[in-house]
């Protein structure tokens, strides 16, 4: 027993205090690190994909980008809008605005149609991403001629400030999170433990990792940009995984404690726990590892950085389940062991742990219970439980992504509500598509009357509005045409005026000058070109996926039939939650449920995120039970014996990381952000049909169908035995 695992947790285990201390020092490093470096958000041409980024990116290069903008409503606050008092309003407005290094230029004010509200536009300096950082100041004067002119009222919107209002709500939404999932985690840890202290040590850990992982986020960062919802993962995945290793590891050691009687050492106990559950705990957290970085072949700025979050989290509470885990462990047990040694000197009768560690006696009959069905009739039960999945899986028929847009953001935002009012008073104002060209400077009047013809067709084109604007770049190798539409970017119109645009009259006017390069960029385009994107690399992040989860699965249990049954199972409860995920959130019966507005769609990023991560965090319970089955079947017991007392005896743990799990996801389903409240409605039903169906029903009545075949192509898997106790005893007298 000389594996890496064993030989760290060794040392752990042999210098406590040197662990503990290091692993302090450790997450005060990372934190330190990550403070001095700073985060390195992503630019706008990091979220550039398809026709609409590269449009984009001409436009940059002649200096014609698109500029974030805010909309200031000036409105009467009651009655009729005075018209003199507005426009003086607007004028100290303009004049107050135009004096911000913040601020590139102010449009002429422009009143609605129905005279009722007076719009003044400004757009900000800089570039689209860093803007929010910028509409404080913009927001400042607004409140100030809101001060000095109080019988009016004067509200701002824009992108800039929604922005920063979701990035507030986000927070707020992260805070309670925190707020349900802390005090939840700890009640289900108590319950496993029935110790405060033993409950602590997998939620401080957790906290620890995650605590260092962000530092580590940060550094990496300067590779991977940040797109802001790095911490978002840490905290979902780290507190997850950090809570479920460390219960995996404390589990075993608990029920060895209790098998050897006071046989042996903590230190002794502590090996055995890091050759089995750690050795574990190892392979699940490649395992995420290696299924996340598939998302780096989405070729995504945004998949990257989930990705980068939680690559760093989960190696980060493999690392403290290795190092400060034995040591914690040895702390207490040689606690517990003076505890017990006074208890002797005085005469009382020395405690003893319940064995097994499956929760007593009535936990065993639970579990028993659970199994009969697998036990007793695995082709039946198989076969309704894959049949109960796949009626899941069939409402993926309807499946409707989209990117979610600015219009999908929760109302509560005040800038949202201004939002609303704009597009109400000012409909040609609701979307506008921008047409880059780029060809040599010498055809600059073929390509300013190619534009000019194609306006005019949209003029004539009811999905269109509002007069053109076209700009040149002062080398005359750039225009951009802005053209109008008086739909909200998410509707079927805004689309039918971009494949209009693409299909149509693009080709018909600026597709006859010849090199001349073109596109189509704008919000609406964005939207487009996004799920198109990710639709193109979801073959090769699946593949890559799917060979992943095998090679893992054959490396952990050298059997490739294991290794394909992972990959189904993978495949079947991922999908079945999709499909529920579909059930819930693409129709509005549980909108009061949950709290959301249905956009009647999927958000594009969850499918994919949903694969990759349910995929790596599958590995826990798949690796974690089927390594008990394998200790069993290598001992010598028949499989059908070893399935059944394995998954009985990893039963409780599994289900106490299930419900951990669980309560992490479920709490982001309360978020306000429509994406994440998918995210993590989906992974908490992915674990929950992972946990009690997949790894209680179909897992162990596949294996006992299958019998010795499950280990293909291991041979003699029941010969080759294995000493049940490996580790040194040693007399608990001699224990230091």
């Amino acid at each position: 027993m000389n594996s890496f695992t064993v030989r760290v947790a060794r040392w752990s285990a042999h210098h406590p205090w040197r662990a503990i201390i290091g692993w302090l020092l450790f997450v005060a490093l990372c934190l330190a690190a990550g403070s001095a470096v700073g985060i390195n958000s992503a630019k706008t041409a990091d979220y550039r994909v398809g026709e609409a980024g590269r449009a984009e990116a001409m436009a940059a290069e002649g200096q014609l980008e698109r500029r974030s903008t805010e909309q200031v409503l000036i409105s009467a606050r009651s009655g009729a809008l005075d018209r003199g008092a507005a426009e003086a309003a607007a004028e100290d407005l303009t004049a107050r605005m135009e004096r911000l290094p913040e601020v590139a230029s102010v449009a002429d004010p422009l009143l609605s149609r129905d005279g009722r509200i007076l719009m003044v536009e400004v757009a900000v300096q800089g570039e689209e991403r860093d803007a929010k950082d910028k509409v404080d100041a913009l927001v400042a004067q607004t409140g100030a001629v809101q001060q000095a002119h109080p019988d009016l009222l004067l509200q701002e919107t824009g992108s800039p400030s929604i922005s920063k209002g979701v990035d507030q709500q986000r927070g707020e939404d992260l805070a309670l999170s925190e707020a349900i999932t802390l005090p939840v985690t700890l009640i289900t840890l108590l319950i496993v433990f029935g110790s405060v202290t033993m409950a602590g040590v997998p939620l401080l850990l957790a906290l620890s990792s995650i605590a260092a992982a962000v530092g580590l986020s940060m550094v990496a960062s300067h590779l991977s940009p940040d797109t802001g919802v790095g911490m978002n993962v840490i905290l979902m995945i780290g507190l997850a995984v950090g809570v479920d290793y460390t219960l995996f590891y404390l589990k075993r050691e608990r029920e060895e404690r209790a098998r050897a009687g006071g046989r042996l050492s903590s230190e002794a106990l502590v090996e055995l726990a890091a050759a089995t559950s750690g050795r574990a705990v190892v392979v699940s957290g490649l395992a995420v590892v290696a299924s996340t970085a598939t998302l780096y072949l989405a070729s995504d700025v945004i998949f990257s950085s989930l990705a980068t979050g939680t690559i760093v989290v989960v190696l980060v509470a493999v690392a403290s389940s290795l190092t400060a885990l034995p040591a914690l462990l040895v702390k207490l047990g040689r606690r517990a062991e003076r505890k017990e040694r006074r208890r002797a000197e005085r005469g009382k009768p020395v405690r003893r742990r319940a064995r097994g560690g499956e929760g007593g006696e009535g936990g065993g009959r639970v579990w028993t219970a659970l199994l009969r069905p697998a036990s007793r009739h695995p082709l039946a039960t198989l076969c309704v439980s894959v049949l109960a999945l796949l009626a899941l899986v069939t409402p993926l028929a309807g499946l409707k992504i989209t990117e979610m847009s600015r219009d999908t953001h929760s109302r509560e935002i005040p800038a949202m509500l201004v939002y609303d009012r704009l597009n109400e008073a000012f409909p040609e104002q609701r979307v506008t598509h921008q047409i880059v060209v780029r060809s040599d400077a010498d055809r600059v009047q073929e390509v300013t009357a190619s534009l000019q013809e194609l306006a005019q067709l949209a003029h004539a084109d009811p999905l269109f509005t509002g007069s053109e604007r076209i700009r040149t770049s002062t080398d005359r190798r750039t225009s951009v045409l802005e053209l109008k539409v008086p739909y909200l970017g998410n509707s079927d119109e805004a689309y039918d005026s971009l494949d209009h645009l693409r299909d149509d009259y693009l080709p018909a006017t600026v597709g006859r000058v010849d090199g001349a390069e073109f596109g189509v960029s704008g919000d609406v385009a964005r939207y487009a070109d996004y799920p198109a994107h990710q639709n193109s690399k979801l073959p090769l992040v699946l593949g890559a996926l799917l060979l992943v989860t095998f090679a893992m699965t054959v490396y952990a249990f050298r059997s490739v039939v294991l290794g394909l049954i992972g990959v189904v199972l993978n495949l079947l409860s991922a999908a079945a939650a999709l499909g529920l995920l579909v059930l819930v959130f693409q129709g509005s019966w549980a909108e009061g449920l949950l709290d959301f507005h249905s956009t009647g769609s999927i958000g594009s990023r969850v499918p994919l995120f949903l694969f990759v991560i349910l995929f790596g965090l599958s590995m826990d319970y798949q690796v974690f039970v089927v390594s008990r089955i394998r200790e069993a079947v290598l001992a010598g017991a028949a499989t059908r014996q070893a399935v059944l007392d394995g998954i009985r005896s990893s039963a409780s743990v599994v289900t106490s990381a299930a419900v951990v799990m669980m309560t992490v996801f479920v709490s982001f389903a309360f978020l306000h952000i429509i994406e994440m409240k998918q995210i993590g409605f989906v992974l908490a039903a992915a674990v929950l049909l992972d946990a009690f169906i997949v790894r209680i029903m179909i897992l162990p009545s596949a294996m006992l169908l299958l019998g010795e075949a499950s280990w293909w192509p291991s041979r003699g898997m029941g010969q080759a035995r294995i000493p049940e106790r490996t580790a040194p005893e040693m007399p608990l007298a001699d224990v230091r």
